[in-house]
């Protein structure tokens, strides 16, 4: 009901200012068995080298979350917003009927982030942004909601999907579970340590995908922080 794809096989391209792992197919790494994970298109894994970046390009119908593990970046659209999102910070960009952005480094270290894009519940939205704090103190020893779909997640950053980016610090022998349920799907990443799923290890910065229709425990063997996307089957 779990399978883990190490950070040693996951595609990887090295274009000297970006050094980028993907989880699933993205640019010129193609595998047709990890084409996404349910509604999960994308999952990037990306360093950025200080002062470069992204320039200007286009996206439409998918909502792109950035998390941002050190470093920050500099983001700025054709919607008219520009924000500075740092280390334990969150963005979000809903691409809907098309927007135009870029996403620089300003800084002078490299940035480390994971980029994670999911398909909305429907196609053709209007496209929107936001970018919020979440200090890792806040999630230690639990599940923070980051951004959600649903209207009961007030205190998390909104993206039109039936989906939840979770967060969560864990301390060395301190567990946490998470329930998927049946007909959804769940992406697990640790930023920083190692993590035993149900007893089988993943290290840092593998992939853990989660089937639905059971509960999982997941224990910190280390000092850890974790992301985890829970979203249903391709609308």
């Amino acid at each position: 009901m779990l399978n883990i794809r190490t950070f040693a096989e996951i595609g990887h391209e090295n274009h000297g200012w970006l050094d980028a792992r993907h989880h699933f197919s993205f640019g010129d790494y193609h595998d047709p068995q990890r084409m996404g994970w349910g509604s999960i298109r994308v999952w990037n894994d990306d360093t950025i080298a200080a002062r470069t970046g992204f320039a200007p390009h286009s996206h439409r119908d998918m909502e792109i979350i950035t998390y941002v593990r050190t470093g920050a970046i500099t983001h700025e659209d054709s919607l008219g917003n520009k924000g500075r999102i740092a280390a334990g910070d969150v963005q979000v960009m809903g691409a809907g009927t098309g927007v135009q952005h870029s996403e620089h480094n300003a800084e002078d270290e490299e940035t480390t982030l994971f980029q994670i894009w999911i398909h909305p519940r429907a196609p053709g939205g209007a496209p929107h942004w936001g970018q919020k704090s979440f200090p890792n103190g806040d999630r230690a020893g639990q599940w923070t909601t980051l951004a959600s779909g649903y209207g009961d997640d007030t205190d998390a950053l909104h993206i039109n999907a039936d989906a939840r980016v979770l967060g969560a610090t864990l301390y060395s022998g301190h567990a946490l579970t998470h329930t998927v349920d049946s007909g959804r799907y769940a992406y697990l990443v640790s930023s920083t340590g190692r993590v035993a799923v149900n007893g089988v290890v993943a290290n840092p910065r593998d992939g853990v995908a989660l089937s639905g229709g059971e509960t999982y425990r997941i224990e910190g063997l280390d000092e850890t922080e974790l992301v985890l996307v829970d979203a249903p089957a391709l609308p």
